[in-house]
C-alpha cells in the first residue's frame, strides 16, 4: 500500500532538520533488518524522540509504526497525521486492543516502534522497562532491536522550553544488535537484558556527544552522575 502520509512527513523532518542544522550522528542502522517484522526499542528524553527513532531504519529502507497515547491521536492537527502513518493508539486503560494492533502488524512483516518507559523520563536516565515489548517479540516470534538517543532533550523535553532555533545541536543515535526473546522464557528475564542494552548504547552515545555544557546555565540537560544539574531519579519521583 502507497504511503500517501508517511513519507511526506519525513520529508518535512528531514527538511526541518536541516533548516535548524542539527548534526545527526546515527550509527548500528545495520542492525535494523530489511525486511520482516521487528520490535524496535529506545530510551525516551523528548516529545520528538519517535522522529529521531523512525530515522535511524531510513538507510534499511523501513517504516517504523509506533505505539503512542492516545490522546495524540485525537489532536486535530496530529490525529490525522498518526491515523494516516499507520501508527498505533494506546488507550492505557484498555491496552489490549494496541496490544493486538501490534501484534497484528509484527505478524504482518512492520517494525513496531516501542519505548518501554511509558514517559519521558526529566532524570535523562534510563528508568525502569514495561514487559510489553518482550511480550510482543516473543508472541510475534521476531528481534528486539535496541537503540539510545542522547543530545534530543535538548531541543525539546518535558518541562522545558522548545528550542527550535538554529543552534547546531547534535544528537546521537545508537542501534545494537538483535536481542532475541524465546518464546520460552521468562518476559521479565529477556526485558532485564534489553535494558541493560539499551543503558550500553546510551552510555556509548553520551561518550561519544561532541558537545558540553557552555555554562553552569547549560547543565540541565546532564544527569546528575554525570555532573550536570538534571534531577535524579529520585527527585523526580518526589516531585
Amino acid at each position: 500500500m502507497a504511503e500517501l502520509v508517511y513519507r511526506p512527513v519525513v520529508g518535512a523532518a528531514l527538511t526541518m532538520f536541516k533548516a535548524l542544522d542539527l548534526k545527526i550522528d546515527t550509527q548500528g542502522s545495520e542492525h535494523i533488518p530489511r525486511t520482516g517484522g521487528a520490535v524496535l526499542v529506545s530510551n525516551h528524553i523528548s516529545y520528538l524522540d519517535f522522529i529521531f527513532t523512525g530515522l535511524a531504519a531510513l538507510p534499511q529502507k523501513r517504516l517504523v509504526r509506533f505505539m503512542a497515547k492516545d490522546s495524540v491521536f485525537r489532536h486535530k492537527i496530529s490525529g490525522p497525521l498518526m491515523r494516516g502513518m499507520k501508527h498505533i493508539p494506546v488507550d492505557r486503560a484498555q491496552g489490549e486492543h494496541a496490544y493486538k494492533h501490534a501484534l497484528e502488524s509484527l505478524r504482518a512483516g512492520e517494525i513496531i516502534g516501542v519505548f518501554p518507559e511509558a514517559t519521558i523520563s526529566q532524570s535523562f536516565t534510563l528508568k525502569g522497562f514495561k514487559t510489553g515489548a518482550a511480550r510482543l517479540a516473543q508472541e510475534a516470534g521476531v528481534p528486539l532491536i535496541p537503540m539510545a538517543l542522547w543530545g534530543t532533550q535538548r531541543i525539546w523535553t518535558k518541562g522545558r522550553p522548545r528550542n527550535f532555533k538554529r543552534n547546531h545541536i547534535p544528537v546521537t543515535i545508537r542501534v545494537g544488535e538483535a536481542v532475541e526473546a524465546p518464546a520460552d522464557q521468562y518476559a521479565g528475564a529477556i526485558t532485564r537484558r534489553l535494558r541493560e542494552r539499551v543503558q550500553e548504547l546510551l552510555e556509548a552515545a553520551q561518550r561519544a556527544y561532541p558537545v558540553r555544557p557552555k555554562d553552569a546555565a547549560d547543565t540541565w540537560w546532564v544527569p546528575a552522575h554525570l555532573g550536570g544539574t538534571a534531577p535524579t531519579p529520585a527527585q523526580v519521583k518526589e516531585a
